[in-house]
């Protein structure tokens, strides 16, 4: 029996980009979506038709190559290029069309509001599927690495440590210039000029690192970056720190497609109400309950929903007793009843703590917004007969604090205690996603630079997700029906950047560069 044989290269044949693509292919998915799109609502640079120079490629071929890359695990620009000459589909959906490298790169560097409108307007397309409910959201947020290295970014604690590096070397070098004769200088000029231009160098690097520590004074930031400015050194997993991102997306937990995204630069102590509040402008429903785990347990953002009618279910976190030989279990501070009536506490030994009603004011960093709280006290601990249980080390007994938002924390509380199996879900309804998203996809970092243009990049994944995920949902041709009688509607589409904080680049590099080259001018 003969092999298969192989067909002859020098063979002419007839054939076409169409027949070349299946008729269920999902490059005609993407061909259908975007050709439904406006652009021009959608906020993306739209080249315009010149009579001179070279003519441009329309906005609406690179959004498509986009589509396609990220759907198949390609994002670099230069990969994108070689696959327009040698991939048949996308030879298919460009039309023969092959930009360079640069245009690719440029079209995403310069869209990212535009991207975002997209993943909105999706989630619109979402819901008039009925995809989506918005009654129950689950919240979480993940690290995705910056384009800034550790070595590029810095701490007060890192600054000094090089300042004082500096110190040593430079007094090291000049200890050996002046252990150095006359006769040694004439008879050594090449070491003599080597330790004067190392010298020169640690002058160089030190005004690089007083600059950087006058911006972070200025700016009352604890740390800074030079690559990207806007990205931090976050705590990613137990002592590891990166130099990253921080992905919060909500989650609907009817078919866990992501209705909300966004990236800030800080942890999630302080990003619940943001992403909930974006969940529920999307989806534009009157009631949401928000499910998220104790890294999200804050009062004022819990606060925050409950003002703008989402009820949350957030974990409480573990009280840790560190008062060895002190308290013991049966007497910590959540085993004391508040009563909301006569707004007093009583303990496990059956007294009542009161407060005077004044307000206390703490922050937990120096970049933090103020916290409020009350003191609440008793008499009756000088002569109780189980205070070395309670407390050994207080003078004056056992002092309770409650914060300003401690109505919404129990209520919340109480939420978490009734609703166990609801938020067991949680882990169901988006854990998968950053999983396949990092793990599978690869899309553990970010190309983009600066926080506006990360949101924009996460928010086409978030975007590309979704899409795929709907092909796993409908059959091919109720997808491409469903395409092909929407509507799109721009007016409900929704980007505050007044609003929306996390928006707001802080761009230090031009600053720092201007720094540093005044003072090696002798400027002020």
């Amino acid at each position: 029996m003969n092999f298969i044989p192989s067909q002859n290269r020098h063979q002419m044949w007839m054939s076409s980009l169409e027949s070349s693509v299946e008729h269920d292919n999902p490059v005609r998915l993407i061909d259908a979506f975007v050709d439904r799109l406006d652009l021009v609502k959608l906020k993306f640079r739209v080249r315009e038709l010149k009579k001179e120079g070279r003519p441009a490629f329309e906005s609406i071929v690179f959004l498509k190559l986009y589509f396609y890359g990220y759907l198949n695990g390609l994002r670099s620009s230069r990969r994108l290029e070689r696959e327009c000459f040698r991939n048949i589909e996308l030879q298919w959906l460009m039309g023969g069309l092959k930009p360079n490298y640069h245009s690719i790169a440029d079209f995403r560097k310069h869209n990212p509001l535009a991207l975002r409108n997209t993943f909105k307007l999706f989630v619109l397309f979402l819901k008039d599927s009925d995809l989506v409910s918005g009654k129950i959201v689950a919240v979480d947020g993940t690290k995705v690495r910056a384009n800034n290295s550790k070595k590029n970014n810095y701490n007060e604690k890192k600054i000094e440590r090089h300042l004082n590096y500096i110190e040593n070397k430079t007094a090291e070098y000049l200890a050996d210039l002046d252990r150095m004769d006359a006769k040694e200088r004439k008879e050594f000029p090449d070491r003599v000029k080597a330790v004067k231009k190392k010298i020169l160098q640690l002058k160089e690097n030190k005004i690089k690192y007083e600059a950087l520590g006058d911006m972070m004074a200025d700016d009352n930031e604890p740390q800074i970056s030079t690559t990207d400015p806007d990205s931090r050194a976050l705590l990613v997993q137990g002592q590891v720190v990166e130099v990253c991102y921080n992905v919060q997306a909500a989650v609907d937990s009817e078919h866990s497609l992501v209705v909300a995204t966004h990236v800030i630069n800080r942890n999630d102590r302080n990003a619940l109400s943001d992403i909930a509040l974006e969940a529920k402008s999307n989806l534009s429903c009157d009631e949401m309950t928000v499910l998220a785990d104790k890294g999200y347990h804050n009062g004022r953002e819990i606060s925050e929903c409950v003002k703008a009618g989402i009820s949350t279910i957030v974990a409480t976190p573990e009280i840790v007793n560190s008062n060895e030989g002190g308290t013991i279990e049966a007497f910590m501070v959540d085993k004391f009843v508040y009563n909301e009536g006569d707004d007093t506490y009583t303990c496990p030994a059956g007294h009542t703590l009161r407060t005077h009603g004044t307000w206390h004011t703490k922050k937990r960093t120096s970049r933090a917004q103020p916290h409020r709280y009350k003191k609440y006290r008793t008499s009756e601990c000088k002569s109780c007969s189980l205070r070395d249980l309670c407390t050994s080390r207080a003078k004056g007994g056992r002092e309770i604090e409650r914060s300003e938002y401690g109505k919404e924390l129990d209520q919340n509380k109480q939420r978490y205690e009734n609703e166990r199996a609801l938020y067991r879900k949680r882990q169901e309804i988006n854990e998968h996603i950053f999983g396949t998203i990092k793990r599978q996809w690869g899309y553990s970092h970010t190309q983009l630079r600066g926080l506006k243009n990360v949101n924009g990049e996460i928010s086409f994944i978030m975007t590309i997700y979704n899409f795929k995920r709907l092909m796993n949902i409908w059959t091919y041709e109720d997808f491409l029906n469903r395409i092909k009688n929407w509507k799109p509607d721009y007016s409900k589409i929704r980007l505050n950047l007044l609003i929306n904080h996390y928006y707001i680049s802080i761009l230090r590099a031009p600053k720092y560069f201007s720094v540093i080259s005044h003072r090696k001018l002798g400027m002020s």
